[in-house]
């Protein structure tokens, strides 16, 4: 059985370096520091941040805070200044690209558009945007059910939606609106790492995806390797593989979500190869 293995799978360049802050810190070993949240969304990195003396908060009154990480997705302004008041030592985690998509937010808000953001309302990245968007912002996940926009509207993007959601809800704003501007906040890892795992979804008979349940970039992976592969499956650890998924397979490919390690992509890896080598 040949293992085909996306390039591109695993860490962007925003979470390894959240990754490298967070774990050079717990190596200092120092008390009551803890990420807002979780750091990334992998309950198998969370867990070993743990077991290092990293903890996640999600209330900011705590009283054991001394030092606050900012979780990859950022949060919205005002975190900081409560951070500030509250005299927490703020380390800033925050995906370059994420910032970069805050920024272009308030500007657009500063501008007096109406701020459309395209993504997923209940993830933390779209959460913290809204809160540098202003009062009339607007959030849409879908071009087929989104609210009334204004005549001037700005549209920002999740940093990990897909191209095509992007394209179908600004042609839709397009034939709305009169003044329209546009930030294609997109990351460029997002971009290739898609494009790379749908191509390699074509040539296997079957699919593994690897990462967190509850990441939307991994969710994404999945959704676009079913559209193109008929056997498609979504895994946090190798220990979820099942050997029958394998019947009649000669070709595996396997790619993982922003937020998965390296060693768990491994292990996929090798529990493939323990099942081919028994057949």
């Amino acid at each position: 059985m040949r293992i085909m293995v996306a390039k591109k799978a695993g860490f962007c360049f925003g979470v390894k370096r959240a990754i490298d802050i967070t774990f050079n810190l717990a190596k200092e070993a120092k008390e009551g520091v803890f990420t807002y949240g979780p750091l990334i969304h992998n309950p198998q990195v969370v867990a070993e941040l743990r077991s290092k003396g990293i903890d996640t908060v999600n209330d900011l009154s705590s009283a054991d805070i001394k030092t606050l990480i900012i979780r990859t997705h950022g949060v919205a302004p005002e975190v900081y200044s409560d951070t500030k008041k509250m005299g927490y030592n703020v380390i800033d985690a925050t995906c370059p690209f994420v910032k970069k998509a805050q920024n272009f937010t308030k500007i657009l808000r500063d501008e007096g558009y109406q701020v459309l953001i395209i993504g997923d309302e209940r993830h933390p990245e779209v959460q913290g945007l809204i809160g540098f968007a202003g009062e009339n912002v607007i959030i849409a996940n879908d071009a087929d059910d989104m609210p009334n926009v204004q005549k001037k509207v700005g549209i920002i993007v999740q940093t990990t939606q897909s191209f095509e959601t992007f394209r179908k809800v600004v042609l839709h704003v397009i034939g709305k609106a009169r003044e329209v501007k546009i930030y294609n906040t997109i990351c460029d890892s997002t971009v290739q790492r898609v494009k790379e795992t749908r191509e390699l979804a074509r040539k296997v008979a079957l699919m593994i995806i690897v990462g967190g349940k509850n990441s939307a970039n991994t969710n994404q992976l999945v959704k676009l390797s079913a559209e193109v592969c008929d056997k498609v499956y979504h895994i946090e650890t190798a220990g979820e593989i099942d050997g029958a998924w394998f019947k009649e397979v000669s070709k595996v490919g396997i790619s993982g979500g922003a937020s998965t390690p390296q060693w768990i992509i491994d292990d996929a890896v090798n529990r493939i190869r323990e099942i081919s080598a028994r057949r």
